[in-house]
C-alpha cells in the first residue's frame, strides 16, 4: 500500500515541482554598479574607420553578413607601409535581428567565427530546436504558463547555452575588437534601443554582465512569433546627469516649431526613459521595426551630439580618421513577382509578408538617402575643425576627408536567376546547407565587384590578394540555383 501511495504521488510531486519552477520570474537586467563601457571606446582607427551594418532576415541575413566578414578577412591592404586585413580595420558593427547573430558571435569570439559558426548556427535547424523546446517539453509548458517567462526567454536560454556560451556584453568589450551595437525596438515608443553603455547609463543598468544571448533575442523578437524582451528601468538611481541637457536640447528644437524635426521627435520620446516611475519597464521587439539596416544607430548618435560628427569623434579612437567607410549589408528580399501575372487572390499570409517587405524596403531607401545627404555636411564639419585647430595655412592635409558607401544587396546581382533564387530564400532560422553556402558566396561576389569597394582598395593601397585560408564549396558557381 505504501508503495502504491508513493507511485500515485510521484506525478503530482513532479507537476508541483515543474509549476513551481515555471512560476519563478525570469532574471532581468540589474542596476548599474560600475561605469558602463562607452561607444567612444571603439577600436582605435588611424587612416581609415570602417563601419559595418548587418540587416535583419533570419539565417539568410546571418549567412549573408558572414560572407562579407569572410571577404574582408581575405582582402589585404597597405596602410602607412604596413599590410593588414580589411577586417582588422572594422571599428563598429551595428546589427539588427538575424544580422545580430553574426555580429555578436564575431564580437565575442573574433576569428573563431570562421571555424565553428557554421555548424553551431548557420547550418543548424535553430527553428526546429526552439519548436521542440516549446511544444515537446513539459517543463517548458509550465514555465511558459507563468507571467514571468515567455518564448523569447526560452529562445535566449537556447542561444546562451548552445551559441554564445554564456558570453556577456562585457566579454565583447574586453576582447578589444570592434564595438558591437545590437539594436532592438521599444514596443511602446517605437524608438531604436541599443545595447550600449550610453543607453544603459540612461536607465542606470549594468551592461557589463548583460547576456549577449538576451540582447540578440531582443534584436530578433519578431512580433507575432516571439514575445518582447523586458528591460527594467532604474533611471535616477545612478549618477547619470544628462536629463537637463536632453530637456535643454528639446526646448531648442521645439522653438523651431518644425513638426518634421526628427531630432526633436527622438528627444521628446527619450524623456520618459529618464523617469523610472512613469516608464518602469522597456519591452523590446525586433530591431528591424525601427531600422532594418542598422544604419540609424550611428546616424542618431551623431545627430544627438549637437549634430556634429567632428565633435562626436574628438578625443575618441576615430579622431584622426581620413577615410570613413560604410559597408551596408542588406539581406532584404523582393515581394514575389508572380502576383503580377495572375488574377488569383493572394492568401492572408502572402499579403502580410508583402506588406512588411514593402514597408521595410521603403524605409530602407529613406535611411540610405538620409545617410548620403548627411555626408557633405559631415565632411565640411571635420574639415572646419581640423583646419582651424593649430594647422598652418599651407598644410592642406586636414582637408583630405573621404567617405565611401558600399552597399551589399541582392539587387546588385546582374543575373536574374540568381536574384530570383535569393529572393525566394525564406526569413527563418532554418536553411539548407546549400542555401547558406550560396548566400556566403553571393555576399563575397557582390562586395568584391562593387565599384565603390574597388575605389576604396585603390585609395588605401595595393591589394595583396586573398589570404591562405582555404575557401570552401561556397566558391562554386552561383548559377546552379534552379
Amino acid at each position: 500500500m505504501k508503495i502504491k501511495i508513493h507511485n500515485c504521488l510521484a506525478p503530482v510531486l513532479l507537476i508541483t515541482a515543474v509549476v513551481g519552477y515555471g512560476c519563478a520570474h525570469y532574471p532581468i537586467n540589474q542596476p548599474q554598479t560600475v561605469n558602463n563601457p562607452q561607444w567612444t571606446e571603439a577600436k582605435k582607427a588611424d587612416e581609415i574607420t570602417l563601419f559595418l551594418t548587418f540587416s535583419g532576415g533570419g539565417t539568410r541575413a546571418a549567412a549573408f553578413s558572414y560572407g562579407v566578414l569572410e571577404e574582408l578577412a581575405d582582402r589585404k591592404i597597405t596602410i602607412n607601409g604596413k599590410e593588414t586585413r580589411l577586417l582588422d580595420e572594422v571599428s563598429v558593427i551595428s546589427s539588427v535581428s538575424g544580422g545580430s547573430f553574426t555580429a555578436a558571435y564575431y564580437g565575442l569570439f573574433g576569428d573563431r567565427i570562421f571555424t565553428d559558426f557554421e555548424p553551431k548556427f548557420l547550418k543548424k535547424n535553430i527553428q526546429g530546436r526552439l519548436i521542440s523546446r516549446t511544444f515537446f517539453n513539459p517543463v517548458s509548458w509550465a514555465r511558459l504558463a507563468s507571467p514571468g517567462f515567455n518564448m523569447s526567454d526560452l529562445a535566449a536560454e537556447y542561444y546562451d547555452d548552445h551559441i554564445f556560451e554564456k558570453g556577456k556584453i562585457g566579454d565583447m568589450v574586453r576582447r578589444g575588437g570592434p564595438a558591437i551595437v545590437i539594436n532592438a525596438t521599444d514596443m511602446v515608443s517605437g524608438l531604436r534601443v541599443d545595447f550600449t553603455g550610453e543607453m544603459f547609463d540612461v536607465i542606470c543598468s549594468d551592461l557589463w554582465n548583460y547576456p549577449v544571448a538576451r540582447a540578440v533575442a531582443a534584436s530578433s523578437a519578431v512580433p507575432g512569433i516571439l514575445a518582447p524582451v523586458r528591460l527594467r528601468n532604474y533611471a535616477s538611481t545612478c549618477n547619470y546627469k544628462r536629463r537637463e541637457n536632453i530637456e535643454t536640447l528639446l526646448q531648442a528644437e521645439n522653438d523651431t516649431e518644425d513638426i518634421t524635426n526628427r531630432r526633436a521627435w527622438i528627444l521628446r520620446n527619450a524623456i520618459p526613459y529618464l523617469d523610472s516611475g512613469k516608464k518602469k519597464y522597456i519591452h523590446l521587439l525586433d530591431g528591424g521595426i525601427a531600422d532594418n539596416l542598422g544604419v540609424r544607430a550611428m546616424m542618431d548618435r551623431i545627430m544627438l551630439r549637437e549634430r556634429n560628427l567632428a565633435e562626436s569623434i574628438q578625443s575618441s579612437p576615430l579622431e584622426h580618421t581620413k577615410k570613413f567607410i560604410f559597408i551596408i549589408v542588406n539581406a532584404e528580399t523582393e515581394p514575389d513577382s508572380i502576383w503580377n501575372k495572375t488574377d488569383a487572390i493572394p492568401t492572408i499570409v502572402t499579403m502580410i509578408g508583402s506588406y512588411s517587405t514593402i514597408a521595410i524596403q521603403r524605409y530602407n531607401v529613406e535611411t540610405l538617402a538620409l545617410l548620403k545627404e548627411s555626408l557633405n555636411g559631415w565632411s565640411d564639419q571635420i574639415r572646419a575643425v581640423r583646419c582651424t585647430n593649430g594647422k598652418q595655412p599651407d598644410d592642406r592635409s586636414c582637408e583630405n576627408i573621404q567617405f565611401y558607401i558600399i552597399y551589399v544587396g541582392f539587387n546588385a546581382l546582374k543575373d536574374e536567376k540568381e536574384r530570383e533564387y535569393f529572393n525566394h530564400i525564406p526569413t527563418s532560422f532554418s536553411l539548407e546547407p546549400e542555401q547558406v553556402d550560396k548566400l556566403r558566396a553571393a555576399a563575397r561576389k557582390i562586395l568584391g565587384q562593387s565599384k565603390e569597394f574597388q575605389r576604396l582598395l585603390q585609395d588605401v593601397g595595393k591589394q595583396a590578394g586573398p589570404s591562405d585560408r582555404e575557401r570552401g564549396p561556397e566558391e562554386a558557381s552561383l548559377h546552379n540555383s534552379e
